[in-house]
């Protein structure tokens, strides 16, 4: 069988098994694109404009932000820039008490997690310590607490979670980066859209904290593979080291900067969202299956034994979704993007339609 990079194309459908969002664009994007001149293309994209804007947008200085291709690119340079046996010297300039390793280095994270975070450990040679939710996806603070040692050099906080859609608390978050003051903590903040708050100012608040946030969820540009670390200059420091020069392509750049000035695309896509997740909230309980309420902009569904049916009736019905029962802690769960209120009542005919028939 060939070996095609990418995600797998499971053919014709609506997406709703990739959280991306499922009305596109904003229209000013596009004619951003499709202003694109040859010229443009044929040279390398200058980022000072981009990087300035996005630091508006966010409210932080420039030299807080680097752009980075997709947050896939960036969580990939925060562990080559920090999972290394040397202490961080960013940190410990920073007043950080130096630790020295006595094996490999160390991250920490919670079950389920964002695939990346423990593909990247493997092909630096650290070591993942992987610690389980509950049943009820809560983020294991008090084991991550106990789990910090020496050796740690990054810790993954991801809130709004994927798959679960759970939150961390923000107290939490604290006492994790207070804790850990030797490593950093990778606050994965991709759903922060759809849960209407953030906490962006713990990167002002601790020097170990990084905030990862992605444009590919309410902003639309997954396509476009544009994502941003936020945190001080001095942590910043070893992943431009290790970044490449130019990572975004110049239609990426022309995109990103057309979506910050659309200041109604992103309410909208978060309205849509909200009202699709309450129909699919309804629908389920209406079904008698399971669910978790989501601070993101997707559900996990527990159907039990009957979700591999449900997964393939769906799609040949019309509608993907994604299957995540093989993820710790998920057995029997599936995901469906809450998108555009139009495709979510599509996602559940097509679901009453497989629950009538069995």
């Amino acid at each position: 069988m060939t070996t095609i990079q990418g995600m797998p194309n499971l053919g014709p459908g609506l997406r709703l098994h990739l959280n991306e969002n499922t009305a596109g664009c904003s229209a000013r994007v596009l004619a951003a694109i499709r202003a694109t001149s040859p010229l443009d293309v044929a040279t390398y994209p200058d980022y000072e404009a981009a990087v300035r804007e996005t630091a508006e947008y966010l409210g932080v200085d420039p030299e807080w932000v680097v752009l980075t291709n997709g947050l896939d690119e960036g969580l990939l340079l925060t562990a080559i820039g920090y999972l290394v046996h040397r202490a961080p010297e960013a940190l410990v300039e920073l007043g950080a008490t130096p630790t020295t390793l006595s094996g490999q280095p160390e991250q920490i994270l919670a079950l389920p997690a964002f695939e990346p975070y423990v593909i990247n450990a493997v092909a630096l040679g650290a070591r993942t310590i992987a610690l389980p939710m509950d049943a009820h996806f809560a983020y294991p603070t008090e084991a991550v607490l106990a789990a910090v040692g020496p050796n740690t050099r990054l810790v993954h906080v991801n809130t709004p979670h994927n798959p679960t859609g759970q939150t961390v608390a923000e107290a939490d978050v604290r006492r994790i980066a207070e804790h850990a003051g030797h490593a950093v903590v990778l606050l994965d903040e991709a759903y922060h859209d759809f849960h209407g708050s953030h906490l962006l100012h713990l990167a002002r608040a601790y020097p170990n904290v990084i905030v990862g946030r992605t444009f590919s969820k309410a902003h639309g540009l997954a396509g476009m593979r544009v994502g941003v670390l936020i945190a001080p200059p001095a942590l910043l420091a070893p992943i431009r080291y290790v970044m490449p020069l130019i990572n975004l392509n110049a239609v990426a750049v022309a995109a990103l900067r057309a979506a910050l000035t659309d200041t109604e695309y992103v309410p909208w896509s978060v309205a849509q969202a909200t009202a699709s997740k309450a129909l699919l909230y309804e629908a389920l309980t209406r079904l008698g299956l399971t669910y978790w309420k989501s601070a993101a902009n997707f559900v996990l569904v527990h159907g039990g034994d009957r979700t591999p049916e449900l997964v393939r009736g769906m799609s040949a019905r019309g509608v993907l979704v994604r299957d995540r029962s093989k993820e710790p802690g998920c057995a029997g769960c599936f995901r469906v993007t809450a998108g555009v209120v139009e495709h979510t009542r599509a996602a559940i005919a097509a679901l009453e339609a497989l629950c009538a028939k069995g």
